[in-house]
């Protein structure tokens, strides 16, 4: 299942720090054991592939530590970022369901540690527990209604907007506030895998951070963003302060 790097490591499903946030907490202890049993872990540097789109799909991946690109290939033959996963993430999980190769990649874009768990065992799970795939729905739901609300927002608002908006959604993880409403944050991202976020060509990303720059909303240096006050981001939104 995708990258075949040797960077393999050892961990344990019942000291995992994320297990609570994933799917895999409904699992009794003896089945918590077959995912022990039944899964591979390996680290990933930054820019390893862990699945390409297109691949077999032999089971799904859990991002147990670090930050995961899921890509598509576009109509031009380049690879588009679609979204983030990050630790207690499962990835795959669709394209199992529903039988089918991978519909999309998946790259580390940090150090990483990916646990991959083989199709016999999830389905032996799937049968044994039907919370699981309870779970499984609850989260293709999520990730359906995030697909619509990002249409909506490409469709309706504008650049200036959207690109506030991505800022605000990482500041959550990655960014760390300051005195008097400022805040910075480092970027995981680089500008074009951002202007594929937002659903505007690179260049339209250059001029939006210009203009960003011009009227201090926020300044960039490299992958650096200080932002002078966070009001200016909301204003943006036209959110209120305070809401």
């Amino acid at each position: 299942m995708g990258n075949t790097n040797n960077h393999t490591t050892s961990r344990n499903c019942f000291t995992c720090q994320t297990r609570g946030q994933t799917e895999w907490c409904v699992l009794s202890d003896d089945e918590l054991e077959m995912v022990n049993q039944g899964k591979s872990c390996r680290e990933y540097l930054p820019g390893e592939t862990i699945f390409h789109e297109g691949d077999p799909c032999g089971g799904v991946h859990c991002i147990e530590h670090g930050l995961v690109g899921i890509r598509k290939m576009n109509a031009g033959g380049d690879e588009i970022l679609l979204r983030l996963s990050h630790p207690g993430d499962t990835m795959g999980y669709r394209s199992f369901l529903g039988g089918d190769a991978h519909n999309n990649s998946a790259e580390a874009m940090e150090p990483s540690v990916i646990c991959s768990i083989d199709e016999a065992t999830v389905r032996k799970l799937l049968s044994m527990n039907p919370s699981l795939g309870l779970r499984f729905l609850r989260h293709a739901a999520e990730d359906l209604n995030a697909a619509e609300e990002m249409a909506l927002q490409s469709a309706t608002l504008p650049v200036r907007a959207r690109f506030a908006h991505l800022l605000l959604v990482l500041k959550d993880r990655y960014g760390q506030d300051g005195k008097n409403g400022e805040m910075t944050l480092e970027l995981p991202l680089s500008r074009q895998d951002m202007a594929a976020m937002i659903g505007i060509r690179p260049e339209s990303m250059s001029r939006t951070i210009r203009s960003f720059e011009e009227s201090n909303v926020a300044h960039f240096s490299g992958r650096r963003v200080h932002v002078p006050n966070l009001s200016g981001l909301l204003d943006e939104l036209e959110i209120p302060d305070g809401l």
